[in-house]
């Protein structure tokens, strides 16, 4: 069948506008790249665009001898490990109980509006500060995890994605004799990789992108994930630790090549993360936006 040409021109006009936007996405990030590849008098100049100029990569051996640099890199990478397992083990006991028919469990109505009720209206930042010292988490990893312990958003796109698988492989495993158990960690689980990968993406990359927490969390800067470190010495511009090199480091490197390097080597793991999971990331968002 032909398209019309309102339709065709539509294409057009969408293709046209989502390229801009992925180019206005791509291009700081080149920018980055090349500025943390480029010498310091060229970095000092303002010439650099998407090209190093005087090429050289000092400004990455120097971060990478750092360490408070490696060290809120080891942070970040206990917060991950420890948030996404908790995160997923979470979504996914909450998720399942919730997929089920309302004659099945009677209170789910009111347990789903109570979850969706935490996502709309949280208590505050300063209520959440007093419970979580109350508790006593500050300056620890678990202030960092519990308090997002569970995603509500997360949970809703599981379960509407266990609302979708065939509801005779439940009944098959319940007349051989499994449990719910059972079912959900040998039969929904298993058919499920496409929401999980959803859900690992989106909690790696908030776990990894997180600043603020480690911020107010933390009572001592030696303890800074890595995105509240590189949020202190950016955005603070409390970074003056170039001043021990000798003159011919200097020659090469700078502040602003050092902050461009450190930069980019924060956002280089979710870059390379994400190819990998992106057609599960896509699958899973639009499957679980069905609903019956």
């Amino acid at each position: 069948m032909r398209e019309s040409g309102w339709r065709i021109g539509f294409q057009i006009f969408n293709y046209a506008f989502l390229g801009l936007i992925a180019i206005s996405c791509v291009l700081p990030i080149i920018h980055v790249l090349a500025l943390s590849l480029s010498s310091n008098a060229a970095a000092s100049a303002g010439v650099v665009r998407l090209w190093p100029v005087g090429f050289n990569t000092m400004s990455y051996e120097y971060v990478l001898e750092q360490a408070a640099f490696i060290k809120s890199i080891v942070i970040t990478l206990q917060r991950v490990a420890i948030g996404v397992s908790i995160n997923i083990l979470l979504t996914v006991l909450l998720a399942y109980p919730l997929s089920k028919e309302a004659h099945k469990f009677k209170s789910r109505t009111v347990y789903a509006w109570i979850f969706v009720f935490t996502m709309l209206f949280g208590g505050g930042l300063i209520p959440t500060y007093m419970v979580v010292r109350t508790t006593g988490l500050l300056d620890s990893i678990w202030a960092l995890v519990l308090p997002g312990a569970v995603p509500v958003f997360s949970a809703i796109l599981l379960l509407n994605f266990f609302r979708g698988l065939p509801k005779e492989l439940e009944e098959a495993a319940f007349i051989d004799g499994a449990g719910h158990f059972v079912t959900l960690f040998r039969i929904y689980l298993p058919l499920s990789v496409p929401a999980i990968a959803t859900i690992l993406l989106l909690s790696s990359v908030g776990h990894w992108n997180s600043w603020f927490d480690g911020l107010i969390y933390m009572n001592s800067p030696e303890r800074y994930p890595l995105q509240s470190y590189l949020q202190t010495i950016v955005i603070q511009k409390s970074f003056s630790g170039i001043t021990d090199l000798n003159t011919e480091a200097l020659k090469h490197i700078s502040d602003r090549t050092v902050k461009a390097a450190q930069i980019f080597l924060g956002a280089l793991p979710v870059l390379l993360l994400y190819p990998f999971l992106q057609k599960y990331f896509m699958q899973g968002i639009v499957m679980g936006s069905v609903k019956e």
